[in-house]
């Protein structure tokens, strides 16, 4: 799994994708977060928080997770590597296990340059340091979790087609419909009293609640099962070639 993880890992910061979903994700947010006057607008809220960035980050994700991942499997099933690597002494976790965690990884390197406007905001509060640390930290576990979600969706699509285009395509609309997909049914309010249980199944409800700063072990362990039901699938979908 780690010779898998490194090559992904390699191939992401030896081309521009990597550099360029960093770029996208830090000039998107810096802009409308400090730039644009707009509600986003950390200057213009009068107190030291970073709830804009938790706002913006997960629309921004949207499309720059299945971007990371939909080249993932699709490129290997495009020119028949994925027939090698089927051969090679790998089960298949350990292959989407290494090609999932090159994509947290280069997620985290997204993530990590936001923490200077963790430290500018901190630094701008009257007194310094005013402000809720505890909800902020909560927001950053929160969105690792949200983006690892939206990759092992994209890496399941990855899986299911040789085209990078589908691929993109179709992750974007199911990270989409996962994160407030069920939000818009809830509003219909015509399920009765599953509305709640069907709320709960999106993941924006179990973000919003990490977004609190209070680390609740069913939020946790919903992102976990989220994740671990896509890697599952992604499983299956791989072993169907040997059928």
């Amino acid at each position: 799994m780690n010779a898998i993880f490194l090559k992904e890992l390699n191939s992401f910061l030896s081309s521009l994708i990597g550099y360029i979903v960093i770029a996208v994700f830090l000039l998107i947010n810096g802009l409308f977060l400090w730039v644009f006057p707009l509600d986003f607008n950390i200057l213009d809220y009068g107190y030291a928080s970073l709830d804009s960035l938790f706002v913006l980050a997960p629309f921004v994700f949207l499309f720059l997770i299945p971007a990371i991942s939909m080249r993932s499997f699709s490129e290997e099933r495009r020119t028949g590597t994925i027939e090698l690597l089927m051969t090679k002494p790998l089960t298949e976790f350990q292959l989407i296990g290494g090609k999932y965690l090159a994509s947290i990884v280069l997620l985290l390197f997204t993530l990590i340059p936001t923490l200077f406007y963790y430290y500018t905001v901190h630094q701008l509060g009257f007194p310094a340091g005013n402000m809720d640390v505890g909800g902020t930290w909560g927001s950053y576990l929160g969105l690792l979790f949200l983006g690892s979600a939206f990759a092992a969706i994209g890496i399941f699509i990855s899986s299911l087609t040789n085209s990078q285009i589908v691929a993109f395509i179709v992750s974007v609309f199911l990270c989409g419909f996962m994160y407030f997909g069920f939000d818009f049914i809830y509003e219909f309010r015509f399920l009765g009293s599953f509305d709640l249980f069907v709320k709960s199944i999106g993941i924006n409800e179990h973000y919003i609640s990490m977004s609190r700063g209070v680390i609740d072990t069913r939020d946790v362990l919903y992102f976990i099962s989220f994740i671990l039901i896509f890697l599952l699938m992604t499983k299956i979908s791989l072993e169907r070639r040997k059928w």
